[in-house]
Order: C-alpha cells, then structure tokens, then sequence
C-alpha cells in the first residue's frame, strides 16, 4: 500500500486532498497538522475510523518530529501544503508567516532528504516526491493582459507572497543542489466547501445570510483567476504521481473576475437560494479603504499541465460557485461551530 504524507491536511485545501485520497483511492495518509486556527479535522468527514487515515499533531518546523513521521509511516511522497496564508494578516504580522513558510520548509525538505538518502528500496526511492503546493501570488501583480507561467518571473508585493517565494526557491534549490525529487505548483485562487471564514467568498456568504455589510476593497476592480478546490486537489493528485523532478506546474481556472464580480454573483445566489424580505443582498455592498500592497490582476496559464499532464478542470466560476453556495446553506454547521469557537467574520479580508 503506498503512502502519503501530507502537510496542512485539515486546512482548505489540504483536507480537499486528504478526502480524494480516501474515497478514490487505496493511498493511505498520513496527516500532519499543528491545527493552528485556520485548520479543522471537522473538514474531513471521511477520515473518522477510516483504516487508511493516520494523523500526527506536529508542527512542520519541529524538524525531529517530521524525521520521527517519515521513520516511522515510510511514505511514497511529501505533499507540502501546510501554510500561512491569509495576506492581511501577514501585512498586521509577518514573523509567523516566515517562520512557517519558509523556515518550516527548510525544516521539511531537511527531514525529506535525510529520508530519501536513506531509502534502501531503489524502486520507492527513484518514485518519491516531495511536492510543494505554492500559490500565484510569488509573481506579483499583472496588467490588463497576459498571464502566468512558470517561467513568469517572482515578484512577490506581499509579506504572504514573499514567504511563498521563499520557500519556493528553497524548493527548487534542494532539487538542483542535492537531488531530492521536488515538484513544484502555483495555483490561483481557490473557492469551495470547508473554506475558513475569513475568506471572501465564505465571508460574503456567511455575512450575506445574517445581513451584515460586505465590504469590498478600493472600488472592487481587482482581478482574480478563481479555481475550484476540487478540481485543484484533482491536479495536485497527478503532479504527485506523474510530475517530473525539478518541473513546476501553474494550476488555474481560466475564470477571471473581478472582485465586485464575485461579491455580486454570491449576492445573486442568496437572492435565488435565501432571499431575503429587505431585497437583494446587493443592497449590503459598500466599498471601504483599499490594503496596501494590493495586487491588482492574477491570472494563470495553465497549458503545461494540460498539456503534459491532461488535467483539465471539471468545474467553470459559474457551477462552481452555485456548488459552493449551496454548501455553506447546507452545512451551516460546520461554519457556525467556528463562529461560536470565538472567530467573528468581522475581518475584511476581501481579496485573498
């Protein structure tokens, strides 16, 4: 049975990962999470007394914890998903976004090289990969046209961004440096069930059904590539498995809009789904002072990995987000336990 670790697996997109894994596979996970406050086990239904399920409460820069994980579970791959990742907060306090991105990346790619050094089996050796999920936002900001590819280079605005370029080019070294078998991918901007509060599509979601104000950044005009996270942990899955050593892969939806776009297509969907008696959630839209170092355009070129790879996504912004509303309507549960756990969608974190 192969294995699989991998890191941030209670997180967004950690845990779309971990749920594929266990329903359309026989790969067993292993799960390594320091269950900071954006992680959620309540993410992964599937994994309650699953026999393929194992998971292990660390914190990636715990460098002897990741060497007792990797001892003791053998794994095929590393899937480094586990990150800092919401740019406000990096903006309100950078220390921890460089001490998990980039200093708990260097702690993992240490622990992984020392295991596949001293892999025996040369079979599993030749076939393992360390697979670093990054985002992008490490190529900065776009004008009206063109899009990213990996040979865009990294011009991160951001102390989240810089972080991930940080840990991006650590990535790429220990692969030209040493060897290790790393494979790199930057995506776009994921949506989907299981998103943190805090989040725009969720925070709009969650503030548009209690009538509250949706606040949106500048006049709304920033542009971003939106992907399904299903349709990326589908990606992910393949580069793991078929991506080739020292290669990166941009991932991304082919479905630009701006910010107001978005705010409005949720706000639409409420007014089908839940209307309300006051009229259309439109009418709580208002636009509040922009974040500095905002990016104004992402949008990413996602032919190399359809081309080598034959991903496609299965989902366009518009599914997609009817999915993905009607997922916060059905599973108020989920959502309303972290409100209650003392998070208050009151951030505005309306862009990333």
């Amino acid at each position: 049975m192969r294995t699989v670790v991998v890191t941030g697996g209670a997180g967004f997109i950690g845990s779309a990962v971990v749920r594929q894994f266990l329903t359309e596979t026989e790969i067993r996970i292993v799960n390594v999470d320091k269950l900071t406050y954006a992680a959620n086990l309540a993410s992964i239904p599937e994994a309650s007394g699953h026999p393929r399920y194992i998971f292990e409460k660390i914190d990636i820069c715990d460098e002897a914890a990741v060497k007792r994980v990797l001892t003791t579970h053998q794994p095929d791959a590393m899937m480094h998903l586990a990150a800092e990742s919401h740019v406000d907060r990096s903006i309100d306090g950078p220390d921890q976004f460089i001490e998990t991105n980039v200093v708990g990346t260097y702690r993992l790619l240490q622990a992984s090289l020392a295991y596949w050094h001293g892999m025996t089996d040369a079979a599993k050796k030749a076939a393992f990969r360390f697979h670093h999920i990054s985002t992008d936002e490490v190529y900065g900001s776009l004008g009206p046209t063109g899009s990213f590819t990996e040979t865009t280079p990294y011009a991160p605005n951001s102390p989240y961004s810089a972080s991930k370029a940080g840990s991006d080019h650590l990535v790429r070294a220990w692969f030209e440096t040493y060897g290790l078998p790393t494979v790199l991918t930057n995506c776009s901007n994921n949506y989907g069930p299981y998103h943190f509060p805090e989040k725009l599509i969720p925070l709009v979601i969650i503030r548009g059904l209690a009538g509250l104000p949706l606040p949106v950044y500048g006049n709304g005009s920033n542009i971003r590539d939106w992907l399904y996270v299903e349709d990326h942990a589908r990606a992910l899955r393949l580069v793991v498995e078929r991506g080739l050593p020292g290669q990166s892969y941009n991932i991304g939806g082919r479905n630009e809009r701006t910010n107001l776009q978005v705010v409005e297509a949720i706000c639409d969907l409420l007014d089908e789904f839940s209307p309300s008696p006051e009229g259309s959630h439109r009418r709580l839209i208002h636009f509040v002072t922009d974040r500095p170092g905002h990016d104004q355009r992402y949008a990413i070129d996602p032919t190399k990995i359809q081309r080598e790879l034959g991903w496609h996504p299965t989902e366009n912004f518009e599914s997609g987000l009817k999915k993905t509303v009607r997922w916060y309507l059905d599973n108020r549960h989920w959502w309303q336990a972290i409100l209650d756990g003392g998070y208050r969608a009151e951030r505005i974190g309306l862009g990333e």
